[in-house]
């Protein structure tokens, strides 16, 4: 019975692939042929260009004073970006997918809204607020508060184009999961935070190592935003990005590509824990029957039949004995 269906399921499923050998090999090749062009090599050359002196002149360029001070702001920035944009993201995303409310259309659009918009326009926009002739300039002056061509107006910036990441990532996410775990949990007397600890977040847990991934990368390669609001203070305002354009400006391309390989080096980490957060998402999606993050809006899950009913039961089951172990 069971090779028979094997067979009427195989039998019934359409062969996509009908062109010929000759064209598929063509194609793959195409696309090979431009990510090698296109990424391998800038990839290789960026390393290429920054031993061109020598492994000393390497270390000695990453050590200078002004390329250090660079690299500590970029992980100041980060470091207060990302988690603020963490925690918006979770915020937004729980709200969004968990609730009906009015303005919620509007609040998802507000979240692409750094996705619309030149980092360059918004880094214009924020000078236009905060600067010397801005809305808040004359204020901000005579109480010693500087935001723009400073530390506070890099973070900002970085802020703004960064915070739809964790947010555009979860969404989709706890969409597809729906609301049952939820709802079984508050039945069974779980509290809010109780919800959120041991239900929620357990299951987005890759998908938000993916939205900070994402978040992280953009925050300390950011350009034309920071680029804006910094003022190009050499040794006080300027990124690892800046400091590359600076070094390279000055025809000392060996300094300026042996900076830049560091973020080509965060590019290829964020590129390898993507691909682990992506491999775990994935396979807790399809364990679990839910349609992919990027699929779109989620249809409603099925829980009809013996399976959904022992799925149910299950769930139940393993929600009851977390909230009993985690009660005080």
């Amino acid at each position: 019975m069971s090779t028979t269906s094997t067979r009427v399921r195989h039998a019934a499923r359409p062969n996509s692939v009908t062109e010929a050998p000759w064209v598929r090999w063509l194609l793959t090749g195409i696309a090979l042929a431009f990510l090698a062009l296109f990424l391998v090599v800038p990839l290789v050359a960026v390393f290429w260009q920054a031993l061109s002196k020598g492994i000393g002149f390497y270390f000695e360029s990453l050590a200078d004073p002004d390329a250090l001070a660079a690299i500590k702001l970029t992980l100041i920035t980060a470091a207060i970006a990302v988690p603020l944009n963490l925690a918006f993201g979770l915020a937004a995303s729980w709200t969004i997918a968990k609730f009906e409310f009015r303005g919620k259309a509007l609040l998802t659009t507000l979240i692409d809204l750094p996705f619309s918009v030149s980092p360059v326009i918004s880094g214009l926009i924020y000078v236009l607020l905060f600067g010397a002739q801005g809305w808040l300039g004359p204020w901000l002056a005579d109480h010693n508060v500087q935001i723009i061509f400073a530390v506070p107006g890099i973070v900002l910036a970085t802020i703004f184009v960064t915070f739809p990441f964790v947010a555009r990532e979860l969404i989709p996410l706890m969409q597809a999961q729906g609301t049952d775990e939820e709802e079984a949990a508050h039945v069974l007397g779980a509290s809010g935070w109780q919800m959120f600890r041991r239900v929620t977040l357990p299951n987005i847990r890759w998908g938000l190592l993916y939205g900070v991934i994402l978040c992280n990368a953009r925050a300390m390669g950011e350009f034309g935003a920071v680029s804006v609001v910094s003022g190009h203070i050499r040794g006080q305002t300027d990124t690892m990005p800046l400091h590359v354009e600076i070094l390279y400006n000055e025809y000392n391309f060996a300094a300026a590509f042996a900076v830049a390989s560091l973020l080509a080096l965060l590019a290829l980490v964020t590129l390898g824990l993507k691909l682990l957060a992506e491999r775990h998402l994935s396979a807790e999606l399809r364990d679990t029957g839910d349609v992919p993050a990027f699929a779109g809006p989620p249809a409603a899950r099925s829980a009809s039949g013996p399976q959904g009913a022992v799925n149910s039961q299950q769930h139940a089951g393993a929600l009851r004995r977390a909230l009993e172990q985690g009660e005080v």
